[in-house]
């Protein structure tokens, strides 16, 4: 069981100091065999037959609340019960949708956490889901199959994708570190990518503990975001209100050895 003081949760960040290169100090895990993000080269991947298409099925009345946590924006959601589910694909049954958090970088040409064919995008998208067929969330932590984050990476172009701007609507409510406004009706799947193939691996979150138990569906094909929406992220602070205004931005850790895990796709 891991518990955490307060003193401890604010170890980790992305700083020279507390950033991605410390986090093995207090996280053992983070220096792991099966650590994400990482690099993937199509012409490497395993074309799998066996692989099927994933679905979703979101309730857009389990949306809670949006949040600034200080490291990035969170969207939170009910998962007491299988109300808002991802399954097929590379999974062995149902998964709960529980977040979705978003990272980005300090400009454009970063901000994604995986890299697709040497080509860093602006910012990656993830929705985390557990294994409805483990008690709870910190007990799926602890298995490999336990969670399963679908990946969306954003690039910037000319026509942004519609949807994202629900989100980019709320930034103003929850400018600062710890401030969280009602985030109601809202259904995630209107940020996917037309087109559904992916690239699928074992690996871990990307933020401290980094414990390994992420099934990843990292999406082939980008989402597009304008500049505007981007500084509207970047416009967040990493500090709460009664401190200096500190630009919540570059919340993306670096690549991680592949060692010898398989990254599979989709055959089409």
């Amino acid at each position: 069981m891991r518990k955490q003081s307060t003193g401890e949760a604010l170890t980790w960040g992305y700083s020279k100091e507390n950033g991605p290169d410390s986090w093995h100090t207090s996280y053992p895990i983070a220096k792991g065999n099966n650590q994400s993000p990482v690099a993937i080269l199509s012409k490497d991947v395993f074309k799998d037959p066996a692989l099927l298409p994933w679905f979703t099925g979101y309730d857009p009345g389990a949306a809670k609340n949006i949040r600034n946590t200080g490291k990035t924006l969170r969207i939170a959601f009910d998962d007491t019960f299988d109300r808002s589910v991802l399954r097929g694909g590379p999974l062995p049954g149902i998964y709960r949708l529980r977040q979705l958090h978003i990272h980005w970088g300090s400009t454009s040409d970063k901000g994604s956490e995986h890299v697709v064919d040497a080509k860093r995008h602006a910012g990656e998208i993830h929705l985390v889901h557990w294994n409805s067929s483990y008690s709870n969330y910190a007990d799926a932590l602890r298995k490999t199959d336990g969670v399963a984050t679908i990946a969306i990476l954003m690039e910037v172009g000319k026509n942004p994708k519609p949807e994202m701007k629900r989100i980019i609507e709320e930034i103003d409510a929850i400018k600062t570190k710890g401030k969280e406004a009602p985030f109601l009706n809202f259904d995630p799947s209107i940020l996917f990518p037309q087109n559904r193939s992916y690239y699928t691996y074992q690996g871990s979150f990307t933020t401290p503990p980094c414990e390994e138990c992420v099934t990843w569906i990292v999406m082939k094909e980008p989402i597009s975001v304008d500049e505007q929406q981007m500084l509207k992220l970047r416009s967040l602070s990493s500090n709460s209100a009664e401190d200096p205004h500190c630009p919540l931005q570059d919340n993306w850790r670096p690549l991680q050895p592949l060692n010898n895990r398989m990254i599979r796709s989709t055959c089409q």
